[in-house]
Order: C-alpha cells, then structure tokens, then sequence
C-alpha cells in the first residue's frame, strides 16, 4: 500500500483519549468513540479487524427495568469508521444462560445461531463470532485487537515465555484456540482466575484486554501494545531477521514499470472466474522481505492471526525474478506455469484437509504475489479488498520479521489454518455479501473525463461499480472532477491523471498508471475534445490540424495503447467512442470539426474488424448538441453555432431542442447510458455499432 510503513518499528502508540469530549457521550457513545480511536491506527488492528464491547445498563423495551446489554462490534464491521449502527446489542442475562447449552468444541458452530435469540432491541445486526469472549468475561469493557508488535510475540516458538517475560502476570496466555465459543469459556475461566490480569495474548491470533471503563480498557490496550513495540525494539535493534539480502532493489521507476507490464497478464491469467482488480506495493517493508533469503521459506510457512489469511490465503504466489539479469518479457512468461502449479497445490492443500461438510473448494488462484527487486501485488474481486489484502500481508511480514528477530516464526498448523478458511460460518458471512454490481471488476479509462460527458460518463460507470480513471489536459477541472467523484464513490474507486491525447508519451503514462492502480483495463472511453467553426476560407491549417491532432490521432493514440494492454491481457474488452452528430450529417462552417470527427467514427469501424478476434468490441456514441456542463459550449463554440443559427447564444439549446424529431434536449447523462450500455455485457455482441444520441436527426441516421 503506498505510504504503508513498518508497523512495528513506526514509534510508541499515542494516548489521544480526550476526557472531556468521553465524558459528554452517551455511555454507547463512548465504547463508540473508544473503538473509532483504536481502529483509527493500523498498528492497534488492522481494517475490519479486532472487536470492542462494553456492558450498559438500559431500560427493557417491554418490562422497562433496568437490564445489562452487551454491545460488541457486529460481524464485518471496521472499527475505525464504524457508527453505532456496526454493534450488536444482546440481552447479557440470555447470552449467557447459552454456556449451559454448550456441548463442546465439537458442537461449537451450533451456538452461533442461538445469538440471535439473545437479540436486544430488535437489533438485527450480525454479532461478531467473538461475542462469547466478550459476553461470558466478567469485565465492563473489553478489546480484542491484532496489533503487528504483540501478535509477533503470539506468533513465535516461544510465545509463552516471552509473554511472561514482557508482562510478568499482568498479562496471560493461551494457546491456540479456533475464535468461537470454546474460546469464550476458557477466556472466562482465565479472567475467573486471574483477576488482577489485565488481558490476554492468544497464541498466533491477537490480544484481549480490559478494564472497568472505557478509559481504562483503551490505555491498557494501548500500555500493552506499546510495551510490546517498546521491547522488540531494544530486543534487538540491528538483527537481519530475514537474513542476508539476495535480490538487488529495482529503481522506483523500473519497479512500476515492470508492474504495470506484469499485472494485466497476471489479471488475465486469473480472472476466468470473474474480473479481478489488483493492487501494487512496493513500499520498504515489503521491499525488504521480498529481496531477502528468508522470503520463500518464510512465505511457505503461512500467515499465523486468522483474520492475516482469510484475506491473503494461506500462502503467498514467490514469482521468480532476478532483475540484474532478467527483463519483464521472462518473468511475464514464467507466470502461466507458476500459476498454474500454485492452483495445483492449493487443490491439494484442499483436498487434503477438507471435511465431510466443507464448502466446495473456492478461488485457486493466488492473492499475494510477491516478486524479488519489484514488491508485491495482489488480486481481488475489487480494488477495497485487493488493497486491503496488501495491508494485511504487510501486517503478516512485520509479524514474521519481529518474530524471527527474537524467536522462530510459526505459521498455523495447515489443518487449523483450513478450519478456519473454510469454516462454515466464515461460508455464511460470505453468503450475506451483497450482489455484484453489472461492471464490478471493470476498469474503465474516460479522456475528457472532467467535461460533462466524460464526468457524466464515469459517475455512470462508477454506479455500475466500476474502477474508473479519468483524464483530463485542464488539471483545474480534472482536480474538481476528482473531488466531487471521489466524495460520491470513495477514494478506491477513482484516479485521475493528466493526460494530453496528442502526447504519445502521455497516453503511454495514463496506460502505466492505470496498470498500476487497477491491474489492467476492460473499457476505454475516447472523449476527448474540441470544437471550432469557420467557413472553409477561414479555417487556417493550425485549426485545420488542431482538430485533427486531438479528434482523430487522439483517439487513435489512446485505443492504440488501449488495444496493446488488452492484447496482453487476454479478456476482450469494450472500446467506445463518443463521436458527433457532424461525422455522420454535414453541417455548414465545421469542415475541421466533420472532418475529423468523421475520421474518428472510421477509425472504430477499422478497429472493430481488427480488434473482433481478441474478443474487443468498438462501437460508437453519436451525441449532438449536448451543452449542459460542457466546455466545449462555453467558448466561442457557442457563439459560433448562435451565429449559424441566427439566434442568441443563450437559445441555442432551444434551437436544438426544437429542430431534434423528439423535440427534447439532450443531457450528458444520455450520453452516458448509452457509454453504460456498450461498456457492459448486455451489448457483448455488439461491435462496429453506431448509437445517436440527439433526441432525433435524420441527416445523422446510419441506415
């Protein structure tokens, strides 16, 4: 992830509790603002990791007495950005009456649905498997985090003795034990036991803590953490826990090259199951352990904390490279095999250590890839869930280093490790995702994508759930187009990079800057462009070429490279023009403008005869006279088509309105449902197709 440090060795966690502020809320208001505060830095946990509680005293909605409730974190949530909507709330009293009901490890599954008859409040959030620690602990409030510093000590051969090492007895430990109800019981029997004990690490997994108040819990969570990160750093300092460094680091700019050449292949070798977006990392961490002599024999042994692996797979995909002596062309073509020998042994893994009820098998393919002198990528059904998969395999290689630094790393058990990927309630939480939207796993590039059809067209495609990267020569609206679609779709689903289509070196940039961000492309949208009139005895050979440069060798330039990439990649994909009514209707005054707009739409048709047998579809967008948010329209453009028409400029669109056969004005939002439409499946045999958007204009029809 860019900016993503060494968790571990990144300095002391601070208190940032602010009594005052706690002391204005409401008592769910603080474990709220307790459990934003920890989740806000990745060294306490990661994102959707760990969970919060504390029991509250609230007034029974059908008895009105006074009764204790249980507010943990609901199932899937994100501490850091979670409202008070994310917990669960369960009668306390009922939740643990359940212990009397429990018949074992070997029932354990069983009582996970008997959590909703616990439910407080008609609250249907899902609880966290987690709810009995919480619920069956005799403490007020309590945290379960997966900070790197301390599951590095629950990670390690001698995880218990360096426990009571750090923390004497004011910390206990307790060996492995699948997250559920077993779990609980033997964290109660602990807290029963111990009651001076402030928590407790959990072998290979993370950390419990607790107090009497919310304050309280948040600053032992945090004296725990920091006392780990305070001891691994004086441990010792200089060690090379990955051992001797065997690859040579790439230079910044020939590791993102090589990236950007490497991920649409890698894309579509794993992408026959559905579109996967991907993710690069190349920051120190990730540097270090992957130029390392550790790097395969670390990698081989697994992640350890189950929440590491449900998002990474049990391991990694080491990609071979020796970048002193090999170039992208060699590494790109070992892929192919290495994937298919990871799939292989992930079957195996699989069919070894599957039970008589288990899932069916899931994905093969790999998450993680991690390359020698380049870093890592990774893979997954949208860019949230590849990025964060890259964060959790960093969390995993700060473990692995400051574990290896004062001890021996242990992954899981590989049966242990399969109970839980494939652990029928982890198959439940997965069946409660939402639907796929139409265009997730897409990635679609819009130029012009600051003006009113390019920006009207990515919020379309956005909607859809697409990854969109707009571009733009004004860097001033391209900023604001950015902002705005940022602020409606979230950061991950929207780049946006400057491009001038004329530049080859430009659109060769945009490309590498998408294969970065994304992984490879599926749509490109061509809109880019200008507009001018002048009789033919006006038109200079600079407006004459202008137009040219820009509606024509623009448009070839980026579906040139656009038709490299999806070479490569092996998908198909959907090229799409947006185009003009004057490519297809002559218009007096525009020779420059019709000319050049014609060769646009040829262009396509060229490219759609070409392109059919890579499974890349080209089609064409025919607007006319679309002027609400346009640039184009604010120049002299308008004043220009005003004079053609005799009338002012402020009535042109009325004088397009009423000329069109449906006498409607056209918006850029017309011109996007019809982008919408060619960019999906339900136009997959559709190529070499024209769509007019101009409310009606006989002149402009194609047949």
């Amino acid at each position: 992830m860019d900016g993503h440090t060494d968790t571990v060795g990144a300095g002391l966690l601070p208190n940032l509790w602010d009594e005052a502020h706690a002391a204005s809320l409401t008592p769910q208001g603080r474990l709220l603002y307790r459990s934003n505060l920890l989740g806000a830095d990745k060294r306490v946990t990661n994102f959707g990791g760990g969970n919060t509680s504390s029991k509250i005293v609230m007034a029974d909605p059908l008895t009105g007495q006074p009764t204790p409730v249980l507010w943990v974190k609901g199932s899937g949530g994100d501490l850091g950005s979670m409202q008070l909507d994310g917990f669960a709330t369960l009668y306390l009293d009922r939740l643990k009456t359940l212990h009397g009901l429990y018949r074992g490890p070997e029932h354990e599954d069983e009582m996970v649905a008997l959590y909703a008859h616990c439910a407080f409040g008609l609250n249907g959030r899902a609880p966290s498997i987690d709810t009995p620690l919480h619920g069956l602990v005799d403490r007020a409030c309590v945290d379960h985090m997966h900070p790197d510093a301390v599951i590095a000590i629950a990670a390690s051969a001698d995880s218990r003795a360096l426990t009571q090492e750090i923390y004497g007895d004011e910390i206990g430990w307790l060996p492995w034990v699948r997250p559920g109800f077993e779990l609980g019981v033997r964290l109660q029997r602990f807290a029963s036991e111990h009651p001076e004990a402030k928590g407790v690490i959990l072998e290979a997994h993370g950390l419990f803590t607790w107090g009497d108040s919310d304050r309280e819990a948040y600053e032992t969570t945090l004296d725990v953490i920091n006392r780990a990160i305070a001891w691994l750093a004086e441990k010792a300092p200089n060690a090379r826990p990955f051992g001797a460094t065997t690859a040579a680091v790439l230079a910044a700019p020939e590791r993102k090259a090589l990236a950007a050449r490497l991920m649409p292949r890698l894309r579509g070798l794993v992408s026959a199951g559905g579109r996967k977006i991907g993710h690069f990392d190349d920051s120190t961490a990730v540097l270090e352990f992957v130029n390392s002599a550790g790097l395969e024999p670390l990698a081989a042994l697994g992640t350890s904390c189950p929440d590491h692996f449900l998002r990474t797979k049990i391991w990694p995909l080491v990609l071979a490279f020796d970048g002193a002596k090999e170039d992208a062309s060699e590494l790109i073509e070992r892929a192919p095999a290495a994937i298919e020998a990871y799939r292989a042994r992930y079957t195996a893994y699989y069919e070894r250590c599957r039970r008589p009820d288990s899932p069916a098998m899931r994905d093969a393919n790999p998450v993680v890839y991690l390359i020698p002198g380049v870093g890592m990528i990774t893979f997954a059904a949208d860019k949230a869930t590849a990025r964060i998969a890259a964060e959790f395999y960093i969390n995993a290689i700060n473990v692995m280093r400051e574990a290896s630094r004062v001890s021996t790393y242990r992954g899981l058990p590989e049966q242990e490790a399969f109970d839980i990927e494939y652990w029928l309630l982890e198959e439940v939480k997965l069946q409660r995702l939402p639907a796929r939207k139409p265009l997730a796993g897409r990635i679609a590039i819009v130029t012009g994508g600051a003006g009113g059809i390019g920006a009207a067209t990515a919020r379309r495609l956005l909607a859809d759930g697409a990854c969109v990267v707009i571009c733009d020569i004004d860097r001033n609206a391209l900023a604001e187009a950015e902002r705005t679609l940022t602020g409606e779709f979230g950061t991950d689903l929207v780049r946006a990079v400057w491009v001038d289509v004329t530049s080859e070196q430009a659109i060769a940039d945009l490309y590498v800057e998408t294969a970065l961000a994304y992984g490879g492309l599926d749509i490109c949208v061509s809109n880019a462009g200008l507009a001018s009139a002048a009789p033919i005895e006006d038109t200079s050979l600079e407006l004459w070429r202008r137009n040219m440069d820009v509606l024509s060798t623009g448009y070839f330039l980026v579906s040139r490279e656009a038709v490299r990439l999806l070479k490569g990649q092996a998908l198909g994909g959907s090229l799409i023009f947006v185009g003009s009514k004057n490519a297809l209707a002559a218009s007096p005054g525009a020779s420059a403008y019709g000319a050049a707009k014609a060769s646009e739409l040829h262009l396509a048709r060229l490219l759609a005869v070409e392109c059919a047998p890579l499974g890349v579809r080209v089609n064409v967008v025919n607007p006319d006279a679309v002027l609400q948010g346009s640039r184009i329209w604010q120049g002299e453009w308008r004043n220009e088509r005003a004079q053609q028409h005799k009338s002012a400029p402020g009535d042109l669109e009325a004088v397009y309105r009423d000329r069109s056969l449906l006498k409607l004005s056209v918006y850029p939002e017309d011109v996007a449902e019809a982008v919408a439409w060619f960019a999906s499946d339900r136009s997959a045999k559709s190529t070499g197709n024209i769509i007019n958007v101009d409310a009606g204009n006989a002149g402009a029809f194609t047949r």
